[in-house]
């Protein structure tokens, strides 16, 4: 129980520190004349975290954990953190543009165009699996993928405008 918990607790930490991150950076790139694209889907995916992140601390918090599951969810926080260095002050929770810049091709970002997603998908499976919890792990999934269905079309539109 108390590993339970603790678990949680980082990863609350963790996303906690990830939104002020964001809000930082997002500052920052808008002072320097970016601009924000499409930030009315950016609700759903605020109250999709949220619900999973709660939804984890109601079912979870006394369950064991199963380390082979604890061991990839680790190995996400891993590539979590190679794209977040890549990205520096260009990472953000939003789709902001900055003007000119180009695109970031080094990191994870040479081998695919959304390395991030590809973590948040990971997580949103992986860490209620570690609890045991495949059903949540699954109801989850498939809201994530139908919210990222619209945040990548619409990030996809923002950063190459020319090919839509």
């Amino acid at each position: 129980m108390i590993w339970s918990i603790l678990l949680l607790a980082l990863v609350t930490a963790e996303r906690l520190g990830e939104l002020a991150l964001a809000r930082h950076n997002t500052s920052r790139l808008l002072a320097q004349g970016a601009v924000e694209h499409a930030p009315g889907h950016y609700v759903l995916i605020v109250a999709l975290h949220t619900a999973w992140l709660i939804g984890l601390w109601l079912l979870a918090w006394n369950r064991s954990i199963d380390t082979a599951w604890l061991v990839v969810f680790v190995g996400l926080q891993g590539l979590r953190i190679w794209v977040l260095g890549t990205l520096g002050p260009r990472w953000t929770t939003r789709i902001i543009v900055l003007p000119g810049a180009p695109l970031v091709a080094r990191g994870p970002y040479r081998f695919m165009s959304h390395p991030n997603y590809v973590v948040v998908v990971g997580e949103i499976a992986v860490l209620p699996l570690v609890f045991g919890l495949s059903w949540f792990a699954l109801i989850f999934s498939l809201l994530n993928g139908l919210v990222l269905w619209v945040r990548i079309r619409a990030e996809n539109k923002a950063l190459h405008p020319q090919s839509t």
